[in-house]
């Protein structure tokens, strides 16, 4: 008899293998909400249920830091010159300038994501890092001075990391270099919150990123990588469809229920 069921077993566990082996990677929430229609909450319950708030930290340049309701502390384009609080336990890097990654961080931070692969091959990142969902879409980047190794770009050098916590869809633009065409837009999904670089010079044109910012829709934007870029000149090219929130504080506490209704440039000031 126990021959029998342990036989069946064996014959399950080899039909399963397969199947479980060809498993897609995760799929991101912030995908599938994109394709959704919107969703309807009675009103009883939204005054009931408080959302859980995220709160976002400008440290400089394009590091911003993440802090979730469930304790991760995530740092973007993290190189180790912008601290703010305690260590993160979560670093995305890209591989830009020595400004947006370090190949030494401080090894007491268990998760350090890259956004380059290697052996050319393009970085893939989808992991869940306690309450949050990390994933990427990759882009490419220009060459920086003293690579002399021929092309012009490196493909997949830079990523578009999303974070999916507490019912939000977060993004980080990294060191985008050239404009989004369809399938990068159709991989990113939806965005609740989006950190846009706005030099102009250094990563791309003030009308591309501009572009990009009126296509994703998120409702909150999040400037970085400042420099000397007169905000004004970025809030022309966006057009009137955004608000302008300046703020004397470095940090953002939002929820999805304090969304903005009108997409709002956040300006964070207290750096």
């Amino acid at each position: 008899m126990w021959r029998l069921i342990s036989a069946a077993f064996a014959l399950l566990s080899a039909c399963l293998s397969p199947a479980l082996a060809q498993q897609p990677p995760q799929r991101g929430e912030c995908l599938a909400m994109a394709n959704a229609a919107p969703r309807i909450m009675p009103a009883a319950f939204r005054q009931v249920a408080t959302a859980p708030e995220v709160e976002i930290t400008y440290a400089g340049h394009s590091t911003y830091f993440i802090d979730t309701p469930g304790g991760v502390r995530i740092a973007t384009d993290y190189s180790g010159a912008y601290q703010v609080g305690r260590l993160p336990d979560v670093v995305t890097m890209n591989r830009a300038h020595s400004t947006h990654y370090s190949l030494n961080p401080d090894k007491r931070i268990p998760h350090v994501l890259h956004g380059w692969g290697e052996d050319g091959k393009p970085a893939i990142v989808s992991e869940r890092i306690g309450d949050t969902f990390i994933r990427n879409v990759t882009t490419d980047i220009r060459r920086y001075f003293g690579d002399d190794s021929g092309a012009d770009m490196i493909r997949d050098g830079n990523s578009i990391f999303i974070f999916e916590v507490a019912g939000l869809c977060i993004g980080h633009l990294g060191h985008l270099h050239h404009k989004l065409d369809d399938s990068h837009f159709a991989q990113i999904g939806r965005l609740d919150i989006v950190m846009v670089p706005i030099d102009g010079t250094y990563t791309m044109s003030l009308d591309g990123v501009s572009e990009i910012t009126r296509r994703l829709r998120a409702s909150v934007v999040l400037p970085m990588h400042r420099f000397a870029t007169p905000l004004d000149e970025f809030m022309r090219r966006i057009g009137q469809q955004f608000e302008i929130d300046r703020r004397t504080e470095r940090s953002l506490r939002i929820s999805r229920d304090t969304l903005p209704s009108t997409p709002t440039v956040i300006i964070l000031d207290g750096v």
